[in-house]
């Protein structure tokens, strides 16, 4: 008897052994949101990674943004290159396409039962039976490819890349065949940025020739088809590592992070990596929710990207070479989408990476004269509005991050805010106090309404440093949203220079650049509407008229029924007005925390997390936008979301799952537990921090990195 017992007891240590060494990274499916509008994708990245070799099955259409989309089984072949969820596609640049027919097809299907894809792993098979393995480190790319007999050929394309436009091209490249084992150069591309990319390509078997294929009509890169006599494994192997400064920049990046052809040992460092983030959060939940919640911290922490080389050189929004404190500069700052949610988030699941962001936004300004406003590779394509690297500094600083100098930070935001920029012109905006409509037929009430944002944040930056005169000024200017409201539709609505209100004014009809003229952005005037209250709560109470209407103006709001909603402004996954699809909706559920029913707010919460989010392809109604999507998704599974990203205050909504424990830095915990948790149980009350009542709406970001425990008594009622 005893000696099964040993037995049983070593057989359970194994169990659990095995299951810790594989860690969360398990319940991720890469899988969830490659179908329809969600516009992720299946390769593999690394946390924050250069790099994302991956599938691409179209270099154009709104729907392959990525280069992928799940239904589609035409490829293209897998480039280097990509962002997550993002409405606009950029990248995929180099292209390669395995095959050993003796007339290339430029298009290959695949079997779709042979997809299949885990973090830092992905692999397919074509239907010539070349089997597909993608890996990589952070700027580095592996492909091994197992070709069924040992005469093997590749297209290697420089030309491709995803197309922002018609007129997205290749400007300029260098391409030098090395000897039969090394291809490297350089190709400046012009799309949704105009930018610079430099690599090496290494292949383990030497290429028995080489044949350049004719260029067409304004193709200024090459493609080449390589010929391989390979070994009896029938295997290539393939390395390109990339960098935004020079050839030698790529070449220290491979030598230095994959200095050797063990495509396993690759593979297995990046889910080791991918472990040791997703394991800082614990949820007790069943399987399908915790695939849709650890998918979703993997979408997280895809970006923003470090895009320094491993020496710590980097190309600015200048053109010019510089070395990065402590090695690191990000692009992919999806600046408008991830200010809300992702990047509070990013402050509490990887900390270390936050002075790096803003001391990057802080050398950006530098080298452009203002903050970013959205980069890719480092360059900005000033894509949405207002300037929201401001917010994201000041959050920051409220967190107590002080990596970063304050002094010229704060320099920064105000210089944003005064200086004339591409979609900021405050001469105009200064002189009327808003954006008058017949002077910017493009988004003016949108525009006033963020910037209006973007003025406290500046306020109360300069509040923190002491800049009186600056406090004060920017602080009237934070109150501009207010000479846009309209006491009569009790919206803020589009007025022109003569104080004239926009006529006929359709309130519920979204409009963006796609539609101009236009007084908001991929939203309408309801969705719009609740913009200051980010900030200003108790303003836009004011306005309507005390708390009672406020919450009357919330309910309306939900169940105000949506007429013709198109997804290419935004409005997708509808509860009345609400557009859980695009990020100008996300906070508002949490308003209810302000208004005289904040168990209503709840109710909501719990439906937009189990209609709107789940574990298939097609799981992700609305663009993720950089992890914007999925930040929202995670906060609000743990019982909480920033409705003002900046102060550090996390508003208060209802746990998702029964346990959810937050692994901190220094060693410390944070515990969340819904007591009497239930399907039937989706309301909160009473919760208690570290075992007291809390007599407020929130907790702040010091008490969650502090530790501690957070407990929430469910109820039904």
């Amino acid at each position: 008897m005893e000696i099964k017992k040993i037995i049983f007891n070593w057989i359970f240590l194994l169990f659990v052994l095995n299951v810790n060494a594989q860690g969360n990274s398990r319940y991720v499916n890469t899988f969830m949101g490659t179908d329809g509008t969600g516009h992720t994708f299946p390769g593999p990245s690394m946390p924050f990674g250069m790099v994302q070799p991956g599938p691409d099955n179209s270099t154009t259409g709104w729907n392959h943004t990525s280069g992928y989309q799940y239904k589609d089984t035409l490829l293209l072949g897998f480039s280097q290159t990509r962002f997550s969820g993002t409405g606009i596609g950029e990248m995929g640049n180099i292209l390669l396409l395995p095959f050993h027919e003796k007339k290339l097809k430029f298009k290959n299907s695949y079997f779709k039962n042979t997809e299949k894809a885990t973090v830092g792993y992905y692999t397919l098979t074509k239907k010539d039976d070349i089997k597909i393995e993608l890996t990589c480190s952070e700027r580095v790319a592996f492909h091994q490819y197992t070709y069924p007999n040992k005469n093997a050929k590749l297209l290697l394309d420089f030309q491709h890349g995803f197309q922002f436009s018609t007129d997205s091209l290749v400007l300029e490249s260098d391409v030098k065949i090395e000897n039969s084992k090394t291809i490297s150069g350089y190709c400046k591309t012009k799309g949704w940025v105009t930018k610079k990319y430099f690599f090496t390509i290494d292949f383990e078997t030497p290429f028995a020739a080489s044949k350049e294929v004719p260029k067409e009509k304004k193709q200024n890169a090459p493609k080449y088809i390589l010929d391989f006599n390979l070994a009896q494994n029938k295997i290539l192997k393939i390395k390109i590592a990339l960098s935004t400064v020079s050839t030698e920049g790529a070449k220290l990046n491979l030598l230095t992070e994959i200095p050797h052809w063990s495509f396993e040992k690759v593979k297995q460092n990046a889910e080791k990596v991918w472990n040791n983030y997703l394991n800082r959060i614990d949820i007790e939940a069943p399987l399908k929710q915790k695939e849709i919640f650890y998918t979703s911290l993997y979408h997280l922490l895809l970006q923003p990207s470090n895009i320094a080389d491993v020496d710590g050189k980097y190309r600015g929004a200048d053109d010019k070479i510089n070395t990065a404190p402590n090695k690191e500069y990000y692009a992919t700052l999806s600046i408008w989408d991830i200010y809300r949610g992702a990047f509070p988030l990013l402050q509490i699941i990887a900390p270390e990476k936050i002075d790096g962001v803003v001391n990057t936004m802080l050398l950006h300004h530098k080298a452009a004269g203002f903050l970013p406003i959205w980069t890719a590779w480092g360059q900005d394509n000033y894509c949405m509005i207002g300037n929201h690297a401001i917010p994201m500094i000041l959050s920051a600083y409220s967190n107590g991050f002080n990596g970063f100098d304050h002094k010229e930070a704060l320099k920064a935001m105000i210089e944003t805010s005064t200086i004339n920029h591409i979609n900021s012109d405050w001469t105009l905006y200064l002189q009327y106090g808003y954006y008058p409509l017949d002077k910017l037929d493009n988004e003016a009430v949108s525009r006033t309404l963020e910037s209006s944002f973007d003025d406290y944040c500046v306020a109360q930056m300069a509040e923190n440093l002491n800049d009186k005169t600056n406090q004060v000024q920017f602080q009237k200017r934070a109150n501009f949203y207010k000479n846009l409201f309209d006491a009569e539709t009790q919206l803020f609505r589009g007025k022109d220079t003569q104080g004239n209100w926009r006529t006929p004014f359709d309130a519920l009809t979204a409009t963006s650049p796609l539609n101009n003229p236009g007084d908001y952005t991929e939203a309408n005037a309801w969705q719009y509407f609740w913009t200051p209250a980010q900030y200003d709560i108790d303003g836009m109470k004011n306005l309507l008229g005390g708390t009672k209407a406020f919450t009357q103006k919330l309910n309306d709001f939900f169940t105000i029924e949506s007429l013709n909603p198109n997804k290419f402004l935004g409005q997708e996954a509808m509860i009345g007005q609400y557009a859980h699809g695009n990020e100008p909706s996300h906070h508002i559920v949490y308003l209810y925390a302000y208004s005289e029913t904040p168990k209503v707010g709840q109710k909501y919460i719990h439906q937009i997390i189990n209609e709107f989010h789940n574990n298939t392809p097609d799981g992700m109604i609305g663009n993720d936008d950089c992890g914007q999507m999925s930040a929202w998704y995670i906060l609000s599974t743990l019982g909480f979301y920033p409705v003002n990203p900046t102060n550090g205050e996390f508003i208060l909504g209802a746990p998702q799952v029964k346990k959810a424990t937050l692994r901190l830095k220094n060693n410390k915990t944070f515990t969340i537990e819904a007591t009497n948790f239930s399907a039937k149980n989706i309301f909160q009350e009473n919760p208690k921090l570290n075992n007291s009542l809390l007599s407020k709406s929130f907790i702040t970001y010091s008490e969650i990195m502090s530790g501690g425990s957070l407990n929430f008594q469910m109820t039904h009622k």
